[in-house]
């Protein structure tokens, strides 16, 4: 199962720069690096990025990132990824832009 990280320009670069990250800010404060699934990056996108420019989506197989994903309660009770370690570059499945149009942000067509 894929699920989707949304970086922020300056994030993204320092994931490549670097090869891993603790992620943005709050997910440096918060103790974990936040994801979603296909079905809940929009609304995490309209929520947290809103009218935001330059962002990428990251897609990473849930399953190769081991123990240190737990799926835990969030949004109105729905179990959200988290992981407990750094984001590694080389486990990127894939990455795209999210252009934003008229004020939101767009999906790739193929989000699964």
């Amino acid at each position: 199962m894929l699920i989707y990280k949304i970086l922020r320009p300056e994030e993204w670069t320092a994931l490549q720069e670097a090869g891993e990250t603790l992620g943005a800010p709050i997910d440096i404060t918060d103790g974990y690096v936040h994801f979603s699934t296909a079905g809940e990056a929009a609304e995490t996108a309209a929520k947290h990025f809103a009218g935001v420019e330059g962002l990428l989506l990251l897609a990473y197989d849930a399953e190769t990132l081991g123990g240190a994903l737990k799926w835990e309660p969030s949004r109105g009770g729905a179990l959200f990824p988290h992981l407990y370690g750094p984001l590694r570059l080389d486990q990127v499945v894939w990455h795209k832009p999210l252009p934003l149009e008229n004020g939101q942000h767009i999906f790739p067509e193929d989000l699964a």
